[in-house]
């Protein structure tokens, strides 16, 4: 898969001000429309990013899951053991 690569490109991820700032070129000799390939291009661009943000976005949900399972793990362990230490002071 190609990613979006034109010397009109600004580095760096693309966030939505900067979607919204992108100027494409025109066709030559003044026609209106804007050149296929380059729309193209900055289609596959687009595309390339958002799956791989989705991916990180997925990513860090998984570990937020384990982590929130692990303290709550941890949680209950302790609650169990303040319980039986109460139990053993009476």
């Amino acid at each position: 898969m190609a990613v979006y690569r034109s010397r009109h490109a600004q580095p760096g991820p693309l966030t939505p001000d900067r979607i919204l700032g992108v100027a494409l070129p025109r066709t030559s000799l003044c026609r209106r429309g804007y050149r296929v390939d380059e729309v193209d291009a900055l289609l596959h661009r687009l595309a390339h990013e958002l799956r791989d943000r989705t991916r990180q976005l997925d990513l860090t949900r998984a570990e937020n899951h384990r982590i929130k399972e692990a303290l709550r793990t941890w949680q209950g362990q302790h609650a169990d053991e303040r319980s039986r230490a109460r139990q053993a002071v009476r």
